[in-house]
């Protein structure tokens, strides 16, 4: 009889429907590694390469797979020595559709600037907020005040460091 190196597992993953809409999604990405430490990665859909905006499940397995171009999570993990397939759990938080998937470039840039503005200011906020973060992102529009006080409190229920933080809004 042949042997086997692995042994198999029973592995789940659940997720609500939601998260299939396509649209322009904030998320925050919870990482748990094999020493039990805890890093964080800030993204958002809706890019600048072309006019789409994916769900947010199409960009957990773009984020986690082997193409180069489109792989920025499993590549921050590597730089800081963490091997994915050794993670003891991956959380995924999204916010969103902030906006519907755009008809036009023009509206689609919009939406996309002012995303990845909201972004930013949330992968600073949880940066200075004492959360351990492993990607920098970089924007030079400001939130929109109204669209940020919705992001900080929807993902400020998860992480509760994020509400005492001053406004990026106002800088």
């Amino acid at each position: 009889m042949r042997s086997y190196a692995l042994k198999p597992a029973l592995q789940a993953l659940e997720f609500d429907g939601a998260l299939l809409a396509r649209g322009f999604w904030l998320y925050v990405w919870e990482i748990t590694a094999g020493d039990g430490g805890t890093v964080h990665y800030v993204g958002r859909t809706g890019d600048s390469s072309s006019s789409n905006a994916q769900s947010p499940f199409a960009r957990l397995s773009q984020h986690l797979g082997k193409n180069q171009n489109s792989n920025a999570l499993r590549r921050n993990l590597e730089k800081a020595k963490v091997v994915p397939e050794e993670c003891q759990k991956f959380r995924l938080f999204a916010c969103g559709p902030i906006f519907p998937e755009s008809k036009s470039r023009d509206e689609h840039m919009r939406s996309r600037d002012s995303v990845a503005a909201l972004e930013k200011a949330l992968a600073d906020a949880m940066r200075a907020a004492g959360y351990d973060m492993m990607n920098e992102v970089r924007s030079r529009k400001t939130p929109d005040r109204q669209l940020w006080q919705v992001v900080v409190g929807t993902f400020g229920a998860r992480f509760p460091k994020l509400q005492n933080l001053p406004s990026p809004c106002d800088s």
